[in-house]
């Protein structure tokens, strides 16, 4: 409660209060409401983090996945005016005509569509191949540093969203293969491939060494394995790292011929097609890469 020096206009007396809580203005003496619904005054916000520079609660966030950052607005698709009654016939038509300059105004570079159809893309891939929020704002970081670059003209859309999304779950160690990237976005491998080989020379890109371990749980849940198998090919694996054996080949394919390795250790009936079919690779490459594992088995 705070106390103003204004006279009521009642009694004449200085006796006017402010109550935060209903949002009055009124007198202590003779009861006069001189306002109410005032509006709060004070700061809305709370700060959770030692961050003490943006406290705005006023929309959400900005984003890279949008081809505006989240900063635009948008005419509501709702034909009603401000007190919730419907338009009129010929008012409606105006709203529409607004609706799509709007919409043609927010994007009317080549780059602003560009942009626009790529993110659009990279939304559906991230459903589909169940991506994390965090892996498609890297993906669309590097898309925008392509474009930067001049890399995105006269070159398929699709392929270099693909290979910026490949190369975003490279660099967050997520386990996604290039097959499966190339087959959410329905174009060739090799036209992901030779776009990615562009933006990780031209962007210099930083990627960390692929882990195979990061693949024995999805290749496991798709082969219907059992935990202890798992236990038992991440087993193997570990110590595949510590003796360099890891470097240098495919992660996926590693990982399958530790899980088969681990099938026969525990005594589990799978065959090499079926986790190769799990996998995404040939049951060549397991037949491989068992050879150089199967030493780690004992130790």
């Amino acid at each position: 409660m705070t106390t103003s020096q204004s006279r009521c206009p009642s009694c004449a007396k200085n006796t006017i209060q402010v109550d935060a809580v209903t949002g009055e203005i009124y007198c202590r003496n003779c009861g006069y409401v001189a306002a109410e619904k005032i509006e709060e005054a004070g700061p809305e916000w709370r700060s959770f983090s030692n961050d003490e520079s943006d406290k705005s609660r006023v929309g959400a966030a900005t984003s890279l996945t949008m081809h505006d950052m989240g900063l635009s607005t948008v005419i509501g698709s709702a034909d009603k005016d401000a007190t919730g009654k419907p338009l009129s016939a010929s008012m409606k038509n105006s709203i529409e005509r607004l609706r799509t300059w709007d919409s043609r105004t927010q994007a009317h570079t080549s780059a602003d569509r560009n942009l626009r159809q790529a993110l659009n893309e990279l939304g559906k891939m991230k459903d589909k191949l169940g991506l994390a929020d965090a892996v498609i704002e890297k993906a669309a970081y590097i898309y925008r540093k392509a474009m930067e670059k001049k890399l995105v003209r006269g070159r398929s859309i699709h392929g270099l969203i693909a290979a910026c999304l490949y190369a975003a779950c490279r660099n967050t160690e997520t386990p996604r293969t290039l097959d499966d990237v190339a087959e959410s976005i329905n174009i060739r491998r090799k036209d992901v491939a030779r776009c990615y080989r562009l933006i990780y020379k031209e962007l210099d890109l930083k990627m960390p060494v692929a882990d195979p371990t990061k693949g024995i749980a999805r290749i496991a849940s798709m082969a219907n394995l059992s935990e202890k198998t798992k236990r038992k090919a991440m087993e193997i694996l570990n110590k595949a790292k510590v003796i360099g054996m890891v470097a240098g080949k495919d992660p996926m394919g590693l990982a399958a011929a530790a899980l088969y390795l681990a099938c026969v250790s525990n005594g589990e009936i799978r065959s090499q097609k079926d986790i190769s079919v799990a996998a995404g690779v040939t049951e060549v490459t397991i037949r491989n890469r068992c050879v150089g594992l199967k030493g780690l088995l004992d130790k």
